[in-house]
C-alpha cells in the first residue's frame, strides 16, 4: 500500500503546536465554542443511557456464557466510544464547517506563505457552500453506515462489526479534515476521495490519530481545531505536492 503511516499519524501533533501561533489563534475560538456544547452533551447522554444499554446488551447472554461478559462490556464500550465520537464529530464538523475552512485557510497562509486561491464567491456564499460540502459527506457516510448497521445483526458476520466501525471511523475522520484544505484548493470531493485512498497509509495515519484523539478526555475538547490545522499541513507536504508531482 501507498503512503506513510506515521507520516499521517504526527500530523494531528503538528497541528496542536500550530493552534496558538499569530494569525491562527484568533480562528480557533467559535469551533472550540462549539466543540465544547457538542462534548458536553455526548458525556450527558453517556452518563444516562450507557448503564441500560449495556444491561439490555447483557440481558441477551445466556447464563453458559457468562464467563465472557468481562469481554462483551469491554467490546461495547469500545464500540459506543467509537460511533459516539463519528456521530458527534460528524455534528460538530456540520455546525461548524464555515469557520473550519477559515481556519484551514489561516494554517495554509502561515505554513506556506501564501492563501488558497480566491473563490470569488461572497461571505454568505461561502458559508452556503460550506454547508453543502458537509452535508456532500454526509451523503456519502450514510449508506455506508447504513450498510454496517445492517451487518450487525448478520450472525456470524457481525462479530466483523466492531473491526469494520473502527475501519470505517478512520476512514471518514480522514475525509472529514483533509477536506478542509483540499475544498479550499478546489478540490472536488470524489477528486479528494482518490487522493486519500492513493495514498492508504497516510490517510489511515491521520484518521487514527484523530479518532483516538476524540476518545481522550480534555484532549477531545481542542481536536476539531487542531485536526483541521494537521490536515492543512498534511495537504501541503503530502497530498498538494503528489497531486503536482502527477
Amino acid at each position: 500500500m501507498r503512503g506513510d503511516f506515521f507520516a499521517g499519524l504526527k500530523q494531528l501533533l503538528v497541528g496542536f503546536k500550530l493552534l496558538g501561533k499569530p494569525g491562527i489563534r484568533g480562528f480557533v475560538l467559535i469551533p472550540l465554542a462549539i466543540n465544547t456544547l457538542l462534548f458536553g452533551l455526548s458525556i450527558y447522554l453517556l452518563s444516562h443511557y450507557f448503564g441500560g444499554w449495556m444491561e439490555q446488551l447483557l440481558g441477551w447472554l445466556p447464563s453458559w456464557l457468562g464467563f465472557i461478559e468481562w469481554l462483551l462490556w469491554l467490546i461495547f464500550a469500545l464500540f459506543v466510544l467509537v460511533v459516539m465520537a463519528f456521530t458527534f464529530t460528524l455534528l460538530a464538523n456540520l455546525i461548524a464547517s464555515p469557520f473550519n475552512g477559515f481556519l484551514a485557510e489561516a494554517v495554509e497562509r502561515h505554513l506556506s506563505g501564501e492563501a488558497p486561491p480566491e473563490t470569488g464567491r461572497s461571505l454568505s456564499a461561502e458559508f452556503g457552500h460550506s454547508i453543502l460540502r458537509e452535508l456532500a459527506k454526509l451523503r456519502y457516510y450514510l449508506p455506508r453506515l447504513i450498510g454496517l448497521v445492517i451487518l450487525g445483526f448478520i450472525p456470524v458476520l457481525n462479530s466483523l462489526s466492531p473491526v469494520l466501525w473502527a475501519l470505517f471511523s478512520v476512514w471518514m475522520m480522514a475525509i472529514q479534515y483533509l477536506d478542509y484544505p483540499m475544498d479550499n484548493n478546489d478540490v472536488r470531493f470524489g477528486v479528494m476521495c482518490r487522493r486519500l485512498w492513493q495514498q492508504k497509509l497516510t490517510t489511515a495515519g491521520f484518521g487514527s490519530s484523530v479518532l483516538l484523539a476524540t476518545m481522550i478526555p480534555v484532549v477531545n475538547w481542542v481536536v476539531m481545531p487542531a485536526a483541521v490545522a494537521g490536515s492543512t499541513a498534511l495537504w501541503l507536504s503530502h497530498y498538494k505536492r503528489r497531486a503536482e508531482d502527477g
